[in-house]
Formats: structure tokens, sequence, C-alpha cells
């Protein structure tokens, strides 16, 4: 049976997409203004290392099964009723982790990569075709390789990053007792 595409869940999905975009764009804008380079590159290994966080997250929550957070919810377990629910919405979790989070967090450690390219190019004049390149392969090279280690451990510890995150929304008042 096919499921029809859910208007409203795409509607969400754009909104939450652009709004995060947008967050992420100025916050990088605002942080990079007037930073030198070690700021510079903190930040962007603060955005590389959310996508691959959230990528971790998306693939866990849709590797995971259900059973082990029954008997965890049973016996009153911190984070157990979070990660059901987690695990009973994986398709929009992962789309959310995955794409909107992890994609954006590509997008913007790219514009941060080229930013910090940009000004080592004007710095430097003749190595700049060079630092460009580096700075660029090394942001792949985290970033990619990040995501491949990091989809192994979401593979292999599903049910702990799950019961993690779970945990760490039921300290969250948004998330408790829905």
């Amino acid at each position: 049976m096919k499921r029809k595409a859910n208007v409203k869940w795409i509607v969400e999905i754009v909104i939450i997409s652009v709004v995060m975009s947008v967050v992420f764009s100025f916050a990088s804008s605002e942080v990079l203004d007037g930073a030198g380079y070690f700021v510079a590159f903190v930040l962007l290994l603060a955005f590389v290392s959310l996508g691959v966080v959230f990528d971790i997250i998306g693939v866990a929550v849709t590797s995971a099964g259900e059973t082990p957070f029954h008997a965890m919810a049973s016996h009153k377990e911190r984070g157990a009723r979070e990660a059901l629910r987690l695990l009973r919405k994986s398709e929009r979790v992962a789309s959310i982790c995955n794409d909107v989070v992890g994609d954006i967090s590509g997008i913007i450690s790219g514009a941060t990569a080229a930013a910090i390219a940009g000004r080592l190019s004007a710095d430097l004049g003749a190595g700049s075709i060079l630092m460009s390149l580096l700075v660029t392969g090394l942001v792949s090279g985290l970033t990619i390789g990040g995501k491949a280690v990091g989809k192994t451990v979401a593979i292999n510890r599903d049910t702990e990053i799950v019961l993690l995150v779970g945990k760490f929304m039921a300290l969250l008042p948004h998330f408790k007792k829905k």
C-alpha cells in the first residue's frame, strides 16, 4: 500500500528548514565577522560535528527496535517513553535529523569553509588556491568520514543512542508526558 505524502508535514519541514538555515547562517556570519582563525575553525568543526551527531541519531532511530524500550518503560527508566515516541515517528525523526539538520549543517559548514578560505586567500595571497583546496578537502573528509564512522556506531549501538536522546528529551519540559 502506497502512502500519500502528508502535505502538512511537508509544509512544516520546509518551514523548519528555512528557519534553521537562517538561524545557523546568521549565527555563523555573526561569529565569523571579525573572528580570528581559531574561532572560525572551531565554528567550522562545530557545524561538521552537529551534522555528524544528528546523522547518528537519525540512523539509530531507524535501526532500533521498540522491544527493549517497552521493558525499560515498564521499569520507569528515564527516557524510555520518549525513546518510544522517537521510534514511533522514526520517519519524521530521521528526516529532521538527517535531512534538515544534517543537510543544513553541511551547507553552512561549506559556506563557513568558503569564508575561511577567502580570508586565508586575502591574507596569504600566493598560496590562496592551495589553502582553499586544503580547507575544502578537510571539511569534506571530516564530514564524510565522520558520517561513515557514525553510521556504523549508530547501527551497532542504536538502543543506547536512542535511549540517550530519550533521556535528554525527558529533561526538556516540552517533551514531558506527551
